[in-house]
C-alpha cells in the first residue's frame, strides 16, 4: 500500500508540475489543446495563474508529500493527506466555477481518493 501511495503522489506530482510549466509557458491553452473558452465566467482571462497554482501548490505540495514518504518521515502521511484534499478541491473548483468536466479530472479525483484513503489506513497503523 505504501508503495501505491508513493506511485499515486509521484504521479499527480510530476502531471501537475509539467502541465502547470506548460500552461504558464503557453496561456492560452494551445498547447494542450484547452480552449480559452472553458475560463469563460471565471475570473481568469487564460491559464497563467491556474497554471502557477497547478505548479506551486498541487505540485509543490505533491513533491513535499514524495519528499517525506522517501525520508519515511512521522509527518509523511499527514503530507500526503493534504494532497489528496488539495486535488479534490482543484477539481471541484474547475467543476464548480469554471464548468470543466475535462475526461482526466475523474482520474484525478479517483487518485485524489485513493490517496486520502491509503493515508488515513497507513497513518493508523503507524500510530500503533
Amino acid at each position: 500500500m505504501k508503495s501505491l501511495l508513493f506511485l499515486l503522489i509521484s504521479f499527480i506530482a510530476l502531471s501537475a508540475m509539467l502541465f502547470g510549466i506548460l500552461m504558464v509557458s503557453v496561456p492560452d491553452g494551445s498547447i494542450l489543446n484547452l480552449p480559452i473558452s472553458i475560463l469563460k465566467g471565471s475570473s481568469f482571462k487564460d491559464f497563467q495563474i491556474p497554471g502557477l497554482l497547478l505548479l506551486l501548490v498541487i505540485g509543490g505540495v505533491n513533491f513535499i508529500a514524495i519528499f517525506y514518504n522517501l525520508q519515511r518521515a512521522p509527518s509523511r502521511y499527514n503530507w500526503s493527506l493534504l494532497s489528496g484534499f488539495l486535488v479534490i478541491g482543484w477539481i471541484l473548483f474547475q467543476i464548480i466555477f469554471i464548468n470543466s468536466t475535462l475526461w482526466f479530472n475523474s482520474i484525478y479525483l479517483i487518485a485524489a481518493v485513493l490517496i486520502i484513503l491509503m493515508s488515513i489506513q497507513l497513518k493508523g497503523k503507524s500510530l500503533v
